[in-house]
């Protein structure tokens, strides 16, 4: 087993009192031993992952060297750190491993596992041109916030981690602003609260944003988007990933670039199967869009801190039944039995999930969670 596995497994996910200054603190203290690329920071709710690969299999189509840092993975851990078209394989990421603890020393222990990976991240991308760092869960108080930004990306702002980030659109949109302090491309958003928030915050720092409007397409687009059969929100993705490269100076040619490198959003895994890592209400709602008029059985689970009664009330006029999948991190508990008796209330079949029919259509939605318990369970097939 990798060293830095055996390491980062012992770091804690989860805190009662998160250190909002523990890492920009120990940045500060040892900035000088890192020497980060020109660097994008995409912040948002729904599609920062898929905006970033764009980016990146875009800058890459022009010879740069890209990394690009995602969070969380669905199978493994060097799903995070992607670079010049392929993970790093965990032979280099031990490697970089040894070097940043003997960087770290004494700091080692304070850091949490998305901090310490984010550290990593900035070894493993020094020879890079650029590198894409998308922020987990914040914006302001984000690990990857204290890197030097070259340019800053907001994709779609709707509600997710209220108890983190804030019970509004608002206070959510505050939050993920904070974090951009000079040219940002403005993805098109859904909720007019967050574009309040957005044009506050050019007010602010005195900088005009670059917006992407939702019809702003060009037959590269429209020949790509076809080609791969991306939905409406990918379309969106794709657009702002291209006016980011036109912002940074690049010519865009999308018949250099290939299909998405990314896993579960809104994957075609099979004929008759999808996988989407979407956990919010926004993303049921592209769901709902993207299997108008067809039923589907729902392979679905939910942590109890996210909004599912809701998420299941909007994914009512798809679903043919629901069938419950097995979620196993230890540190944050399920809703399977609330989200039963919700079903069983509302008149939806639902079972435990046991198999697949092929002579059936489903949707395979809930989290990276769920998603990672369905890939293993084909491959355990």
């Amino acid at each position: 087993m990798s060293v830095l596995l055996k390491y980062i497994n012992t770091k804690p996910l989860y805190y009662n009192h998160i250190d909002y200054e523990r890492m920009p603190r120990i940045y500060r203290a040892l900035s000088h031993e890192f020497n980060l690329p020109k660097t994008v920071h995409i912040v948002g709710t729904n599609g920062k992952g898929s905006t970033g690969r764009f980016l990146a299999q875009i800058l890459e189509s022009t010879g740069l060297k890209v990394g690009h840092y995602t969070s969380p993975h669905i199978l493994e851990f060097n799903e995070r750190f992607y670079k010049n078209g392929a993970y790093i394989e965990y032979d280099e990421l031990d490697r970089l491993h040894e070097r940043l603890l003997a960087i770290l020393q004494e700091y080692e222990s304070e850091l949490s596992y998305f901090e310490y990976a984010t550290f990593l991240a900035f070894l493993a991308y020094e020879d890079c041109d650029y590198v894409i760092l998308e922020s987990g869960v914040g914006g302001e108080f984000d690990a990857t916030n204290v890197a030097p930004k070259e340019l800053s990306i907001v994709t779609p702002i709707s509600l997710d981690h209220q108890d983190l980030l804030g019970n509004s659109i608002k206070e959510i949109a505050f939050t993920k602003l904070q974090s951009v302090n000079n040219k940002a491309v403005i993805a098109p958003q859904v909720e007019s609260a967050a574009v309040e928030i957005i044009k506050q915050r050019e007010t602010i720092l005195g900088i005009e944003f670059i917006y992407v409007q939702k019809d702003e397409y060009n037959g590269d687009a429209e020949r790509y988007a076809a080609k791969y059969s991306l939905p409406l929100f990918l379309k969106e993705n794709l657009l702002a990933a291209v006016k980011a490269a036109e912002t940074l100076g690049f010519d865009v040619d999308l018949n250099k670039i290939k299909k998405l490198s990314l896993r579960g959003r809104f994957e075609r895994i099979a004929p008759n199967i999808t996988i989407d890592v979407g956990h919010n209400i926004s993303a049921a709602k592209t769901a709902v869009k993207i299997f108008s008029g067809k039923k589907v059985i729902l392979v679905y689970n939910s942590y109890k801190d996210k909004d599912y009664n809701n998420i299941l009330k909007i994914l009512t006029p798809i679903v043919k039944s629901v069938e419950i999948i097995e979620l196993t991190n230890p540190y944050r508990a399920d809703a399977k039995d609330e989200i039963r008796k919700i079903l069983v209330e509302q008149g939806v079949d639902v079972k435990d999930f046991s198999g697949i029919c092929q002579n059936s259509e489903y949707l395979v939605f809930g989290s990276f969670g769920v998603a990672e318990r369905f890939l293993r369970y084909l491959d355990e097939k």
